[in-house]
């Protein structure tokens, strides 16, 4: 559960692992508030995206969104191949705080990905990378029902347009986050 003595503009960590806790991906946003869907974290330009094998730097705004389930979706603006909406299917995000003042909200990416591109229809990504994965990592039969099920929900979500996947949502939170950046003294 989200701790209560977040603000607008602390920094949080978001560490993801794959199944058997090896690292996936390492990125670092600042929390921007919460709504009814979830917490949202902001990663302005300049934000530096890591995994084993691959990083990269980008240079268009996003915002995350991390619900009390097991999907984590990413909103992008100007992406530069069109990518709007990424979801990863995952375990719940959970917080941590290391008691030095580092917030981390960490999760294991389950591979499925709802997937929605500019001018294209919204798309269930890395079904091979599941079916494999449920056996290298023996996913137990309830989570591989459950990230099913969640993945087939979101993805008509999304298709339906329904909130936070409806455009606004998203625009208000990287709005928010252009404001804090605007905010901000220079250091």
């Amino acid at each position: 559960m989200r701790p209560n003595d977040l603000h607008a503009g602390t920094p949080v960590r978001v560490r993801v692992t794959k199944w058997d806790d090896s690292p996936h991906w390492a990125f670092d946003g600042i929390w921007l508030g919460a709504d009814r869907h979830g917490d949202w974290l902001g990663f302005p330009p300049g934000t530096s995206y890591a995994r084993p094998g691959k990083s990269f730097v980008a240079d268009w705004p996003a915002v995350g969104m991390f619900p009390r389930a097991g999907w984590a979706p990413a909103f992008n603006d100007g992406h530069p191949r069109g990518l709007g909406i990424y979801v990863d299917l995952a375990s719940v995000p959970e917080w941590r705080f290391d008691g030095h003042g580092t917030w981390t909200i960490s999760y294991v990416d389950l591979d499925l990905d709802v997937v929605e591109r500019d001018g294209a229809p919204a798309y269930i990504d890395d079904e091979d990378e599941f079916a494999e994965h449920a056996i290298t990592f023996g996913y137990p039969a309830d989570v591989v029902a459950r990230v099913r099920a969640d993945a087939d929900a979101v993805l008509e979500a999304v298709r339906r347009h329904e909130p936070p996947f409806d455009g606004a949502t998203a625009a208000r939170w990287l709005a928010r986050m252009r404001g804090l950046a605007a905010t901000r003294l220079p250091e």
